[in-house]
């Protein structure tokens, strides 16, 4: 624990040392790691801001897990928000990094919450987040009224309130007031010893499941290879080299093999997209269903 808190000062010593960016300067480093894959550049961004990753993790100390993992999540969150940010938008980073610092810290959080998934739609995480600060302040408002709230009123008015479905409240509220219980634990003293693992089922692919993928993503295949066929030769590679490749390529760098500009690549990457769809739209109903 002391060798925690000693890491954790030296991270937090290291930031608030670290240079603050103008915008001009900001600007510069984003297009120098986007456009050149720049790491030197990346890591100044990066250090940069570390300060505001560290400040948003102190945020989450009160859900219980250790703080060098917070901050840890919120560097993971920074650098995907680095690797993301598009400087053309006109969006400083630290605004556009923020909401991945967040993200990345949550979706820790929840994961560490429970053995049990907690939640992994945008409203069960707000959920998770928010209900007890919620149900606390309705509950303060309701006492210095006079009024007393059932248990039913309550989670209707936190429904409300936070903008979710009744019954993802009562799960949240289920899944919060539960503690993990080991699957080796025996289910009772009648069961002569028979374990909870031994009643889950197997989740494992059935025979069944396995050929529809199959199926479905030769499917998948065939579509995709019918609509690049409605493209001309540079259309096709201008969508192989940004959508097909493992390491998508920038605009600017297809820009300067085809001596175009990068937003006229851009026009046909989109006008290629656009005649891929109807291509497919036209192809089947069950094509048109499936895009809709």
């Amino acid at each position: 624990m002391a060798l925690d808190n000693v890491r954790e000062m030296s991270l937090s010593r290291t930031a608030m040392k670290a240079e603050l960016l103008d915008a001009e300067t900001e600007l510069r480093l984003a297009y120098a790691w986007r456009d050149e894959r720049d790491e030197a550049a990346l890591h100044r961004l990066i250090t940069a801001y570390m300060r505001l990753a560290i400040s948003m993790a102190s945020k989450f100390k009160r859900y219980g897990a250790p703080m060098n993992d917070l901050i840890q999540e919120a560097g993971l969150g920074l650098m995907k928000a680095a690797d993301k940010f598009d400087p053309d938008r006109g969006v400083r980073f630290s605004t556009y990094a923020v909401w991945w610092i967040k993200a990345s810290i949550q979706d820790y959080v929840m994961r560490n919450w429970s053995m049990v998934r907690t939640g992994s739609t945008s409203s069960q995480k707000s959920l998770f987040f928010n209900m007890r600060r919620v149900q606390a302040r309705l509950e303060r408002e309701s006492q210095a009224a006079g009024e007393t709230l059932d248990k039913h009123q309550l989670r209707q008015m936190i429904s409300t309130e936070i903008g979710v479905p009744l019954h993802d409240v009562e799960m949240m509220e289920g899944r919060l007031s539960g503690s993990d219980y080991s699957l080796n634990a025996t289910q009772s003293v009648e069961d002569e010893g028979r374990e909870w693992i031994d009643a889950l089922e197997d989740d494992s692919p059935q025979a069944a499941e396995t050929v529809e993928h199959s199926h479905d993503t030769e499917q998948l295949r065939e579509w995709l290879l019918f609509a690049m066929n409605a493209l001309n030769e540079r259309e096709r590679f201008i969508v192989r080299e940004r959508k097909l490749r493992d390491q998508p390529r920038t605009l600017e760098s297809l820009g300067q093999e085809l001596s175009l500009s990068k937003e006229r690549v851009r026009q046909l990457e989109a006008a290629a997209f656009n005649k891929m769809r109807k291509s497919l739209e036209n192809q089947s109903r069950e094509v048109h269903h499936f895009l809709a």
